[in-house]
């Protein structure tokens, strides 16, 4: 590594904190994806000093895909209701690579297909004074929910109603 006057050390520390705190000060507010960082902030800064300082948050756990992917994941089954394949594209909209979510998916199956049945349990209920079982069913299916939890979340509305 090339060894720069004081000055020019100085300055580029100075350029490296203020990049820091602003993508800092971006991820506190509200949990981001990488590709959420990169997009805000394209163009604003040097890009390698940029690059520098997306690398050590990384490193430090401030960036993680795989940790956004658990956390929305929960806050998703804590409040609506919807399919695996609607989750999905909540995150594939965020920018998190496809073979990130599938790991995911496949290493967290039994969880969300519990929770893609109960939240088609929960629309069979919500939806059932208002629509035919087979409205709800094609509902569901155009919601991308899997024919194995519709017919689980029928059978179970139908044994409880």
């Amino acid at each position: 590594m090339e060894i720069l006057p004081y000055s020019e050390n100085i300055e580029e520390l100075e350029q490296i904190d203020k990049v820091k705190s602003r993508v800092l000060k971006f991820i506190m507010y509200k949990k981001r994806t990488e590709t959420e960082i990169r997009n805000k902030f394209r163009n604003t800064f040097d890009d390698n000093i940029f690059e520098q300082v997306i690398e050590e948050l990384k490193e430090l756990g401030y960036i993680d895909d795989n940790n956004y992917i658990e956390r929305a994941v929960n806050e998703y089954i804590s409040l609506k209701n919807m399919s695996m394949k609607e989750l999905k594209y909540k995150l594939l909209s965020k920018g998190i690579k496809s073979d990130i979510i599938d790991d995911y998916f496949s290493e967290n199956y039994d969880k969300l297909l519990e929770f893609e049945e109960k939240s088609a349990e929960n629309i069979f209920l919500k939806k059932s004074s208002l629509m035919e079982i087979q409205d709800i069913k094609l509902f569901l299916r155009k919601k991308g929910y899997m024919e194995e939890s519709i017919k689980n979340a029928e059978h179970l509305y139908t044994r409880n109603n």
